[in-house]
């Protein structure tokens, strides 16, 4: 398969076409010119921090190893349900808070001792994969947060297929910045076909994610 930075503005447009047929098909694309101002803002901003969690998760890749990016990347989850406490004032559960807290420290146990006291250099530095990695982390739960203010006033069909329309360009963005472009024309036709197909199972998935 292609390199997923390559695969990302392959999918998406699948994805927008996906999204933006399912508000044709429900009926909710006559709503779009009635979606306010923050629920708009909120869906934008909810898209570029999809791309901007990219950025920072294969940068943090290029820099650091798989089996402790990814650990990382999925303390999303912990910091999207702190940030649903704060901003959205949802509320959970004790046994949920400690199957939060057990995520945390399960992923904390994956880093050397040596990663953890670097992250303050790291930080005045500006880099580092810890750093980065935690930054996918953060702009992911940022996404999911951004996301449920954007569709609670909008049919979710629609504030999905507008959100997709940012990832595409950002997915874009990240292709520019990581300086592939001209990789996108070499992806074998073959492959083609499979990398289209991770476009509409995509689709279906962010769909039924919002509609949750």
């Amino acid at each position: 398969m292609p390199d997923i930075v390559i695969c990302e503005p392959l999918r998406t447009p699948v994805v927008l076409v996906g999204a933006w047929a399912m508000t044709v098909l429900s009926g909710s694309i006559r709503e779009l010119g009635a979606v306010d101002a923050r629920s708009l803002a909120c869906l934008i901003a909810s898209g570029l921090a999809t791309g901007a969690s990219w950025l920072c998760y294969f940068k943090a890749l290029q820099l650091g190893s798989v089996n402790k990016v990814v650990p990382i990347d999925k303390l999303s989850t912990v910091l999207t349900v702190l940030l649903a406490l704060i901003f959205l004032g949802e509320r959970v559960s004790l046994l949920g808070a400690l199957g939060v807290v057990l995520i945390a420290a399960g992923t904390l146990l994956m880093l050397d001792a040596d990663d953890l006291r670097g992250l303050p250099r790291a930080v005045r530095d500006g880099g580092g994969w810890l750093l980065y990695a935690l930054g996918s982390a953060f702009f992911a739960a940022l996404t999911a947060i951004l996301g449920k203010a954007g569709i609670t006033g909008v049919e979710s069909n629609l504030g999905t297929a507008i959100r997709t329309g940012v990832v595409l360009v950002m997915a874009w963005v990240m292709v520019a910045v990581t300086g592939k472009l001209r990789e996108v024309r070499t992806v074998p036709k073959g492959e083609l076909g499979f990398v289209l197909a991770s476009g509409a199972a995509t689709c279906a998935s962010w769909l039924c994610y919002y509609r949750a």
